[in-house]
């Protein structure tokens, strides 16, 4: 599959160039070194990056409490196809409403009736949803396919009906024996769909759906067929110039970043295998070397770190975050880094062209703000196997804790051994590794995925591509102190 949309987004690759550095007074200079693959440092990262993007590909959504907490999670999805003017996929295989817990997600605004709402919306706009029923559509999940342009239904595993077979018992004298006994059996030549053991339906009767998959893999082929059928021009706010391959190999990214957050790396050397030819025209270079900023090309698309820039030439903001958050200090403090930070994380809450982040090493605190966190709307939010996302690390937290719960014994005249300090941090330490690990997050839907090192050009050039389907809106922003 990457592969074929490797070929697909760059039709106009040009040729490999030597590995050279070449700086250029008139020109954006390349960068990036070939890393020492031998070293004992580049081997532990390489290895361990690796057997921990192994694990993404069994990664899935589990939600242990389904009571639809997740579809204010799904209301943002549809809030954002508005936004971006893309056509909307659903893959559909809904239980309906939790009974039990009917409070948490019936009765509210942004509960279990905002999808439908935001449906009907999506369609006066003119924006096309697709649903593809791999499984039982029961209830307000029947609404999901039955409100969609077109949907398909995958044979012996589709179903879409209002009332399962209690409910159906409930309100009717028919059993569910009964109901079973006196509908057809499906099969391909009359297009019958099962609906297991409780509930059938004809295609030809109902009209309910519109194309019938004999499988999964067919249920998605037809779906593209139906996504060419749309006649569909995308309008370009940006120059799109011909694609060029990184200088340097994508796999050589599990040596540069390593598990060990404490240890630092150049992210001009990330930089160097994600955009194209390794061009990258950086901003402000000799200035706050902890923040890098600069222009590049990632497939032909344009991207950048700096802000307001971006916003007045309407390019795309690419986030690349493994920060600690804002230094703090007395003599910090005393040259405005609250000022100076709060300038950042207004002028990317500000921003309205599309911002894309990817967490490629930590992401704490106030940094994540003014590094585009979810907080902040970025179209798309990816984070690598290495990732750590938490308000602050876990041994700080730790730390402040325990100097918390010293300050307090030492008001009250006891003592705070260090057993007992010991005892207060190893729990919290351990909390913070476990929620701020990425799976943890995207397991609750706080990302839009944790993708492999080497797809992160890949997955990129897609997202970018993606984004522009919306047209770019003008940036206002405020005071700035």
């Amino acid at each position: 599959m990457w592969g074929a949309l490797r070929s697909a987004l760059q039709p106009c690759a040009r040729a490999a160039v030597s590995r050279s550095r070449a700086y250029h007074g008139d020109s954006v200079a390349r960068l990036g070194t070939q890393p020492d693959s031998g070293s004992s440092t580049y081997q532990t990262r390489s290895f361990r990056n690796q057997a921990e993007g192994h694990w993404l590909r069994g990664v899935v959504v589990l939600n242990v409490l389904p009571i639809w907490r997740e579809n204010y999670e799904q209301m943002k999805a549809l809030v954002s196809q508005l936004h971006e003017r893309a056509q909307y996929v659903r893959l559909v295989d809904s239980g309906g409403a939790n009974l039990p817990r009917q409070a948490d997600a019936f009765p509210d605004r942004d509960h279990f009736g905002r999808i439908f709402y935001n449906q009907a919306i999506m369609s006066s706009e003119n924006i096309t949803q697709i649903a593809v029923v791999m499984g039982s559509c029961t209830a307000g999940g029947a609404y999901v396919p039955a409100m969609a342009d077109e949907n398909i239904i995958v044979r012996k595993q589709g179903t879409i009906f209002l009332a399962g077979p209690p409910l159906h018992q409930a309100h009717t004298s028919e059993t569910t024996l009964e109901i079973d006994r006196e509908l057809p059996q499906p099969s391909p030549q009359s297009r019958f769909i099962s609906f297991r053991f409780y509930l059938s339906a004809d295609g030809q009767k109902s009209g309910v759906t519109d194309h019938y998959a004999l499988d999964d893999h067919h249920a998605l082929h037809l779906t593209r067929k139906v996504v060419r059928s749309l006649n569909y021009e995308k309008k370009l706010d940006v120059t799109v110039e011909p694609s060029e391959e990184p200088l340097f190999p994508a796999d050589e990214l599990y040596g540069i970043v390593g598990v060990d957050l404490k240890r630092s790396f150049d992210v001009r050397e990330v930089i160097a295998r994600i955009v194209d030819g390794s061009r990258f025209n950086e901003f402000k270079a000799f200035y706050g070397d902890t923040l890098v900023t600069g222009f590049a090309r990632i497939f032909g698309y344009p991207g950048a770190h700096f802000i307001q820039l971006c916003c007045q030439r309407n390019i795309p903001l690419l986030f690349l975050q493994n920060i600690t958050g804002f230094m703090v200090g007395r003599d910090y403090e005393a040259e405005g880094i609250a000022k100076d930070g709060a300038k950042m994380v207004a002028a990317v809450a500000c921003a309205k062209v599309p911002k894309i982040t990817v967490i490629i090493g930590g992401s704490y605190g106030a940094g994540n703000y003014g590094m585009c966190g979810r907080a902040y709307s970025p179209r798309f939010l990816y984070m690598w196997p290495n990732a750590r996302i938490s308000v602050m690390g876990g041994e700080q937290a730790a730390t402040v804790l325990a100097t918390v719960a010293r300050d307090q014994k030492a008001r009250e005249g006891k003592q705070f051994s260090s057993a007992e300090e010991a005892a207060l941090k190893e729990p919290i330490i351990k909390r913070f590794e476990e929620e701020g690990n990425p799976y943890y997050s995207s397991a609750r839907l706080w990302d839009d995925g944790i993708i492999d090192p080497v797809d992160t050009r890949l997955v990129l050039g897609l997202s970018i591509s993606a984004a522009l389907n919306a047209p770019m809106q003008k940036t206002n922003f405020g005071v700035f102190r």
